[in-house]
């Protein structure tokens, strides 16, 4: 009787978990029931798999809805009728079309017996009803057919009793959800913009009760019920078969690409490599893989053709035969890399492939995969967000009306703990105390459907046998699936992914062979891990820009342990990570690696499995084999473990069960319980944050490539940076960097500046893409013109030819971008003003001289310029002075101790002056905040600090700008920190000084 059940789902609408719905009708001894969300489908494989698991038949299908406006509900009977319901859903969010009230002579369904339309009763009989329509009589509406002549619409009636909620606070929650999604008062919130409390999950009898007088109204709905049979067998791989014509053609090109791609990597005489090749490729074989591996090869194919640069990295990175086919630059048997974390037996997904590529090419790259693979056989993964404790109590401040000084209290973390508690009785009044209430109980709501970052998909069968998909801003169409349900049905994802710092290798390259006429083998990697002045370059950690080495804690690790080669920078990249830094692990790891004698294993199998990384479980693999070989967990399940530490697996119940056997097995082999304890913690420590060895190989292969380019071409390295709006920090601190390479940075030049910053030689002129408020279309204008016609030769020559208006004139001129002129810039903008003043103007457009006049002059005034005017400008204009700050600050710059000399003062109190470059929160074991800041001395050297909770909370950081610091400096493993204990801003000089 149950034919239009919603979960919250229906986002912003309905209010109940899909398994809770499920587990409901269970105890309600209900035998079938129908999923309908609001215009979507997103989590119908969850319901469908725990039905099955139940024992409660599930019906797939959607309620149909323009805004607010009910249409009617859609049923699918079979496979055909729900790939039509994806497919109709689809066409109509990719194309923003708005849904049919009411069908118009051509039935919904392509065949009558693949679904139902089910129509809300209106009280009125319908003109005309489709074999497969029906009306649908809600359990409040029962007393509306007293007066209802059904005719020979008799037979079409069944039970559409509508299921949203659980009870009243559910139905207080669904009145809240619609607020927010109507951005109203709640007191505002009309009749027709939510649901009915009788939307409240009925029991059996109360709805046989209900229509006890029209028994053929539940035998219909029980001919609805009947017909309606979905059969997916779940976990099966649904991913494209073949690249090729058939199987067998894809396995013989994959061997030969392979082995062919094993010569050019390893040479003709290796005898090695080729043996492990053919090993891969025997299991790749079995497991079914061979089309994903030249699906992945295929992709990279294509960005090599295209001169896009990329980094491949994943579980895949493990792969000899990835290596071979150039999916990725890291070498397997080089780095001892741990097969089983690439493919086992027990493993029934394919394994990752992240294919990174330049933020501007990723699209390209994503458009041929849809364009080759076919659009009905290609989508984008989706993702669900949730809602969260800080933008949930805005929102729900918002619905309550309260002023935005309450709602910003309550929107901070001392209403929320860490362990997810919420605190009612922090609560100021009746108000806050049932937004914290509803809160709680709404915290992890699905709240709309987004993209995931870089999954997709490319399915055997038409994609919309499993999912509608729908059209975010990105223009790509995207599933109605996140990550655990697409493998839940058995569809696998690629990792497309676009990260800044490809470009930042890819401009370099091209700025150097149009500066200089060198063309860069980028991809010699070998050569890089031996050169002297890279390894100089890592050692003194100069390495601001260069791909995920270049922020204060990369650089700060990579200090501490004397990095300069390779190996040590792969170990770096997964250390970093907060799965091992949070669990004191980094530490240790940094202790053991300066002095890898003095200490002892915690057990004699740990030595045998980590003694590469000093008994520290550092990456995944490292995990598996502890589950494996220590405590006896069977591959399967110490997979799972891997995928659980990785964020990619979900299911508390299974989790707990393997906590179960990993103790029970330890206990069996006889290890100490304080042994057994220790190495879970540091198991359960990884949290979502820990990387396969592979794929730190892979960031230290980028960081190689762009710590070349820094170190032999660091001018057309940061203006690349720069070009490719910064890395970690902002663009203003990359200008700084710039500043040190020796070269001379002007500000944006009419006569020579590109809309992107350019560099002639050693002079680097910024761009125009850098100008708060100066109009695309404009920079483009001053530009083509320049190319077309010539430099301009004066402010009235500038004005003609581009058409400037005031406004944007007067931004250009107080940059100083017409400097050609040899004018000031306030003689210029007194001329400025003559030339665009409405008359003006007017003149020369009615004028139409045939030849170019000399421009005219004028006497003016003396008008002084000051030093310190032209930092405002650009700070105003810009957002940033293009050259060290200081000379702004304040105060006497010599009294403070500099950073080159606190090696010296290790221990002993100091006063610094610093500028703040960012910062980085943390919480404390305690739950205080306390953080870590970055700065830059008045050299322009950095300076590293930390702030603890009380001293935080003493001087907290405000904004950027000049501060005083005062503290303790102490020292770790060669690195210099300053503990502030004081700290205060320091102001502005006058811009006419």
């Amino acid at each position: 009787m149950y034919l239009n059940c919603k979960t919250y789902f229906s986002f912003r609408y309905g209010t109940i978990a899909t398994e809770t719905l499920v587990d409901e009708a269970v105890a309600a001894g209900i035998t079938a029931l129908a999923l309908t969300n609001i215009n979507g489908m997103a989590d119908s494989w969850t319901f469908y798999d725990h039905c099955r698991q139940k024992g409660i038949k599930p019906i797939l299908g959607t309620e149909i809805r323009n805004g607010d406006q009910l249409c009617f509900v859609l049923l699918a009977a079979n496979a055909r009728g729900l790939e039509w319901i994806n497919e109709w859903l689809s066409r109509h969010a990719e194309n923003n079309l708005p849904f049919p009230e009411r069908t118009t002579g051509k039935p919904f369904f392509h065949d009558a017996g693949d679904g139902f339309v089910i129509f809300p009763f209106t009280g009125k009989p319908p003109a005309f009803l489709h074999a497969n329509e029906r009306i649908g009589i809600c359990m409040d509406q029962v007393a509306k057919l007293f007066s209802f002549t059904p005719g020979t619409w008799a037979d079409r009636l069944v039970v559409l009793q509508p299921v949203s909620f659980l009870n009243r606070f559910h139905f207080n929650m669904h009145r809240l959800l619609r607020a927010v999604d109507h951005n109203t008062l709640l007191s505002k919130l009309g009749a027709g913009q939510q649901g009915s409390e009788a939307e409240i999950f009925p029991s059996p009898s109360a709805i046989r009760e209900a229509f006890s007088q029209y028994p053929q109204i539940l035998q219909q709905t029980q001919y609805v019920i009947d017909a309606c049979a979905i059969e997916m067998e779940l976990q099966t791989d649904k991913n494209r078969k073949c690249f090729t014509t058939s199987a067998a053609d894809d396995r013989v090109l994959l061997k030969k690409l392979a082995l062919d791609g094993c010569v050019q990597r390893y040479g003709a005489k290796n005898r090695l490599a080729p043996d492990r090749v053919r090993k891969e490729l025997g299991i790749i074989d079995r497991m079914g893989f061979n089309a994903y591996f030249l699906i992945a090869w295929d992709i990279v194919r294509y960005a090599q053709s295209r001169g896009y640069y990329y980094v491949g990295r994943g579980s895949g990175a493990n792969s000899i035969v990835a290596f071979c086919l150039q999916i990725t630059d890291v070498d397997p048997i080089e780095l001892d890399l741990y097969f089983e974390r690439f493919l086992n037996p027990h493993r029934l997904s394919p394994p990752d492939f992240d294919i990174d590529f330049s933020w501007a090419d990723r699209d390209d790259v994503i458009d041929y995969i849809f364009k080759r693979y076919g659009k009905s056989h290609v989508a984008l993964l989706g993702m669900v967000t949730t809602f969260q404790y800080n933008a949930l109590m805005r929102e729900l401040g918002k619905v309550f009306g309260l002023p935005k000084h309450e709602i910003d209290r309550l929107a901070v973390k001392g209403y929320y703990s860490r362990n997810s508690r919420f605190h009612p009785e922090k609560a100021e009044d009746r108000i806050q105390q049932l937004m914290i209430r509803y809160g709680e109980a709404m915290v992890n709501y699905p709240n709309f459907l987004s993209i995931h970052p870089g999954g997709i998909l490319i399915s055997e069968e038409p994609i919309y046998r499993y999912t509608p998909v729908f059209l975010p801003p990105k223009g790509f169409p995207t599933a109605q699936l996140d990550m655990f349900v697409a493998e839940k049905i058995g569809l696998f994802k690629l990792d497309i992914l676009s990260q800044r710092g490809l470009g930042h290798i890819k401009e370099t390259l091209a700025i150097v062979r149009r500066n200089r006429g060198i063309r860069i083998n980028i991809h010699d990697i070998e050569a890089f891990k031996k050169d002297p002045l890279l390894k100089k370059q890592i050692r003194d950690v100069d390495t601001i820009g260069c791909f995920y080495i270049e922020s204060p804690a990369m650089r700060q690790l990579l200090k501490k342990l004397e990095c300069d080669d390779y190996i040590t920078l792969v170990a770096a990249s997964s250390i970093i990570r907060p799965g091992v830094a949070s669990s004191g692990m980094m530490k240790t790891y940094i202790q053991r690696f300066h002095a890898p004698d003095a200490f002892d294993y915690i057990h004699p199998v740990m030595k045998e499995l980590l003694e590469e990384t000093y008994g520290v479980m550092v990456y995944q693999e490292d995990v598996i084999k502890v589950a494996h070989h220590f405590a006896g967990l069977d591959m399967g399940e110490a997979d799972i473990l891997r995928r659980a530490m990785s964020g990619k697996y979900r299911g508390s119940q299974e989790m707990e069960r393997l906590r179960e056997k990993f103790y029970s097995n330890c206990r069996e082999r006889g290890y100490d319980e304080a042994i057994i304890k220790e190495v879970w913690r540091q198991i359960e420590s990884f949290g979502g944050y820990s990387f396969s060895k592979a794929h730190s190989a892979s960031f230290a292969v980028e960081s190689y490539q762009s710590l070349y380019l820094k170190t032999y071409y660091p001018m057309e390295f940061m203006v690349a940076v720069i070009n490719n709006f910064g890395g970690f920090y902002s663009r203003e601190l990359y200008f700084y960097e710039l500043s040190k390479t020796g070269a001379r940075i002007h500000p944006p030049c009419v006569n020579t500046s590109e809309w992107m910053t350019c560099i002639i030689g050693k002079e680097v002129y910024a761009g125009f893409v850098h100008v708060k408020s100066l109009e695309q279309t404009i920079a483009e204008t001053i530009v083509s013109e320049r190319e077309q016609n010539g430099r301009y030769t004066s402010l009235e020559d500038f004005v003609k030819r581009t058409g400037i208006g005031k406004e944007q004139l007067n931004m250009l001129i107080r940059l100083d971008a017409l400097r050609f002129t040899g004018m000031t810039k306030k003689q210029l903008l007194w001329e400025a003003n003559l030339f665009t003043r409405p008359a003006a103007v007017k003149a020369r457009h009615r004028d139409g001289a045939l030849f170019e006049e000399p421009p005219l002059h004028y006497t003016l005034p003396d008008l002084p310029e000051y030093p310190l005017e032209v930092y405002y400008d650009e700070i105003e204009l810009l957002g940033f002075p293009l050259r060290n700050p200081f000379p702004m600050a304040d105060d006497d710059l010599a009294q403070y101790l500099p950073v080159t000399k606190m090696q010296h003062h290790v221990g002993d109190t100091v006063t610094m002056i610093g500028y703040l470059i960012t910062y980085k929160s943390v919480m404390t074991v305690k739950g205080e905040t306390m953080c870590f800041g970055t700065f830059l001395d008045a050299q322009l050297d950095w300076l590293d600090t930390v702030h603890f909770p009380d001293s935080l909370k003493r001087h907290p950081l405000s904004a950027n700008g000049f501060y005083r610091l005062t503290g303790r400096v102490v020292a770790e493993f060669g690195v210099h920190n300053l503990e502030v204990h004081h700290m205060a801003k320091i102001g502005l000089k006058d811009r006419k000084q």
